[in-house]
């Protein structure tokens, strides 16, 4: 597994201790969720690249004599692996409920860009570590954020643009809290998967920040304007149920049923024509502009005729289009 920031295949973030954007009230949020592997039904086989890392025992009271070893465990970080043509994004600060750090947030587009490069990657997943997909921004580490000119606010819509311009399908795979920030990545992403027991929720009037107006267009282009501005003016957590019935999300999944459903979505994303992807994902965020230049691609490219020719030989088709280097 290697971590995002970029130095020798096994890297990672660290930044300061804080609270995350979670809301307090809520009795169920007194607690942070255990951080652990995502819970399956018994007998079901976790996926490798689905599986969370296992929890990081911490200091005497768990056995463990601390040292470098240790404290490189507990940092904040995002992870990623690439399995089956399926990069998997993980959010890693289970001590806080995946709250992003400033360093995370830097480290995310980057990260997407890398992934983006490589032609065997043919769809992506974000989810988070252990329990729970993402309670925010870790927002005492963002004070730190304005070195180098980054505005805290600034950081988040970065990562959020990147996530949103990947270039072939991408999931969020939700299990527990996506609030704040962690919501503003979900809903960049195109699908989005939750467990029964999740909860979303969009808390900016909470801390008397504006939301930014690409995530505002955003929102609501998923919702409606009308459940985006409940969201956005009461900061009120709402449900799994709600939040498939509103449009936040496309599936809600039992309790150990979400990693198989994943595994086996990411398998058929990933046998499917990339070109027929590609052009859907920038035609349903209004690219006409790009009418010409995807009606070239399909006339240059062998992907119809591969189709068409699996489809009466009664095989699985073999979609090889690959991006030109700019697209």
């Amino acid at each position: 597994m290697r971590r995002a920031d970029g130095s020798g295949g096994h890297q990672h973030h660290t930044a300061e201790g804080g609270r995350a954007e979670v809301p307090a009230e809520p009795a169920a949020l007194a607690t942070p969720p255990v951080p652990g592997p995502y819970c399956v039904g018994r007998g079901t086989r976790v996926p490798p690249r689905l599986r969370a890392p296992p929890p990081v025992e911490r200091g005497p009271e768990a056995g463990v004599a601390p040292g470098a070893d240790t404290i490189r465990a507990m940092e904040p970080q995002l992870t990623h692996t690439v399995a089956e043509g399926v990069a998997t994004v993980v959010i890693d600060h289970p001590a806080k409920r995946n709250a992003m750090t400033a360093a995370m947030w830097r480290a995310l587009p980057p990260l997407l860009a890398e992934l983006a490069a490589d032609p065997s990657v043919r769809a992506l997943v974000l989810t988070g570590a252990g329990a729970t997909f993402c309670a925010g921004a870790d927002i005492s580490s963002l004070g730190a954020s304005a070195e180098g000119g980054d505005a805290p606010q600034r950081l988040a819509v970065l990562a959020e643009e990147a996530l949103a311009a990947f270039p072939r399908p991408t999931l969020a795979v939700v299990r527990g809290y996506c609030v704040g920030g962690g919501a503003q990545l979900a809903a960049a992403c195109d699908l989005r998967f939750a467990e029964e027991g999740s909860r979303f929720g969009v808390t900016p009037a909470k801390l008397g920040i504006v939301y930014p107006a690409s995530s505002t267009a955003r929102l609501a282009a998923l919702t409606g304007p009308a459940t985006a501005k409940y969201l956005l003016f009461s900061g009120e957590l709402i449900d799994a149920g709600r939040a498939l019935r509103c449009g936040l999300v496309d599936e809600v999944l039992p309790a150990g049923e979400l990693e198989a459903r994943v595994a086996g979505f990411t398998r058929t994303l990933a046998s499917r024509s990339p070109l027929t992807q590609a052009a859907a994902k920038e035609f349903t965020a209004g690219r006409t502009d790009r009418i010409a230049h995807w009606e070239d691609e399909a006339r240059r490219s062998t992907e119809a005729a591969e189709g068409v020719a699996a489809f009466l030989e009664r095989r699985t088709p073999r979609f090889t289009w690959v991006p030109a280097a700019r697209e």
